[in-house]
């Protein structure tokens, strides 16, 4: 008899539904929707001048420690934390990408971001060589740096 109750509680706990998890608004998500990295209420955006680099420091070692590969989707900022998680907008022409800050820099006084070649062809400034960009945070990094095994 106790065995039938155990069944028969199980089977009614299983049919309960189950809650739905969400932060902010009850508003629907929409379909690709990446929601943005907080500091306090607000949502972290940035905008300024992006530049690239590239075949000068096509695998050298980054400030994460990680070796950079100028046809990757990455960026150098400042102080952000390394490993952040952005999406960056071409102000200029409204092409955006999501990437991942890396290193430090840009070293060019009146510049906020210094994107990989890779992450400049996407973003389509290839030729000017400088663009506006929004830069929204997804997720704030861990600022580790990758250590490198010996041999």
């Amino acid at each position: 008899m106790i065995r039938w109750l155990l069944v028969l509680s199980l089977f009614l706990i299983s049919c309960s539904n189950s809650p739905r998890y969400r932060t902010g608004s009850n508003a629907p998500r929409q379909k690709g929707h990446i929601p943005l990295a907080t500091k306090g209420k607000h949502a972290k955006v940035l905008y300024g001048v992006s530049s690239f680099y590239a075949e000068d420091f096509h695998g050298k070692l980054t400030a994460n420690g990680e070796v950079y590969d100028m046809y990757g989707v990455t960026a150098a900022h400042k102080t952000l934390p390394l490993n952040t998680i952005a999406r960056v907008t071409n102000m200029e022409n409204d092409k955006s990408i999501i990437l991942r800050i890396n290193d430090r820099g840009p070293y060019v006084a009146g510049r906020i971001l210094d994107c990989s070649y890779g992450a400049a062809k996407k973003l389509g400034f290839l030729v000017q060589g400088t663009t506006k960009v929004k830069i929204e945070i997804i997720e704030f990094g861990d600022n580790k740096y990758m250590k490198h095994k010996d041999g």
